[in-house]
């Protein structure tokens, strides 16, 4: 293609294709061709409520067509892998939701499948493509905090009835940990542009839904030159706005309503000459953001918002933190279990 306008195969009926990407994809004038999921009624129905071609059951049916530049895939999280390889073998970009896989040897199978390929690979972590993000993110790296010594993240919510699925159950990819601690170690490590080393977690299970797996937990994670990081993720509160701190020898960046898909929330900075509001001025949607980057970067320009490098290594820190939770005890980043499908809520 000449333009970075493309044409989209989706992998997966999912809620979030139909809240989220659907209509941004659309809004950028991007085409959609069609959807794939397991299930074959719900595949026809997907496709007739959102206006696409192909519905089907059949991957290679999406894949072999000539008139798909690129796939989302957004199909529970043990798919990832096997629809992420025959994507890029199909010679298709690929927008992968995140995690990108379950384990971090195939994660990185994944990245050398697209780099082999020289076809662009992107997770879609929404959060470091938000423009508070990237404000907080140049805070840091212009040394308005001096020297980072830590970060906090709150993202606890409530979990929206309609996602009480998979989710709350001990199957492949389910728990908050996969779930949001993923996403709070992609935004951790954009900001802080260094390596996560260790993580140390603690995680129980809190609803009312008769949970089999964690829907909370709360990290600690270590980074290079001594910076720690704190995460409390939950699936079961629900009075609690989001936020993001980053602590330095010289001030502090205060973010609030900054965890969330929306591109809402405030920053902050606190510093000896007192505190100020910090103007954040792109307030475009962070799945626009996201296909923005993702279309340069097939362009030739660019790279996405967060490249499967990345991906990978959010992955990694989330892997180690559902170890430590059901073992009780600090793991060092990529040293995760081979499946965490293995893991279940420690009696600890």
């Amino acid at each position: 293609m000449t333009s970075d306008k493309l044409r989209w195969g989706l992998i997966g009926a999912s809620d979030i294709a139909a809240s989220r990407m659907i209509p941004a994809i659309r809004a950028r004038g991007d085409d959609l061709v069609g959807v794939v999921s397991t299930d074959g009624e719900r595949a026809q129905r997907y496709a007739a409520d959102h206006g696409l071609g192909l519905g089907t059951t059949e991957l290679a049916a999406l894949l072999d067509r000539k008139d798909v530049d690129a796939v989302y895939i957004s199909s529970t999280n043990e798919k990832h892998h096997s629809q992420a390889m025959a994507a890029l073998a199909s010679g298709k970009h690929v927008l992968c939701e995140k995690p990108l896989a379950l384990t971090t040897d195939d994660a990185n199978q994944i990245v050398a499948a697209a780099d082999s390929a020289g076809l662009v690979l992107g997770v879609n972590h929404h959060l470091p493509g938000a423009g508070t993000h990237r404000m907080v993110q140049r805070l840091v790296r212009d040394g308005a905090i001096g020297t980072p010594l830590a970060a906090r993240v709150a993202h606890a919510g409530l979990l929206p009835e309609r996602l009480r699925g998979w989710r709350l159950d001990a199957a492949p990819g389910g728990g908050v940990i996969l779930d949001i601690t993923c996403h709070d170690a992609s935004a951790v490590n954009a900001i802080l542009n260094l390596r996560p080393l260790s993580v140390i977690a603690a995680a129980a299970s809190q609803g009312p839904w008769g949970s089999t797996t964690y829907d909370a937990a709360m990290t600690v994670i270590r980074y290079d030159d001594g910076v720690l990081a704190q995460t409390h993720d939950a699936f079961t509160v629900g009075f609690a706005k989001t936020s993001l701190e980053v602590h330095g020898t010289n001030g502090s960046i205060i973010a609030t309503d900054v965890m969330t898909q929306d591109p809402v929330g405030e920053v902050r900075l606190v510093d000896a000459s007192g505190t100020r509001d910090v103007p954040v001025t792109d307030r475009r949607g962070l799945y626009q953001i996201i296909l923005d980057a993702f279309g340069t970067a097939v362009a030739g320009e660019g790279r996405p918002t967060v490249t499967g490098t990345e991906g990978a290594l959010a992955l990694a820190v989330a892997l180690a933190a559902q170890e430590s939770a059901t073992f009780g005890r600090a793991v060092d980043v990529g040293k995760a279990p081979v499946h965490p499908a293995s893991l279940r809520p420690s009696t600890i």
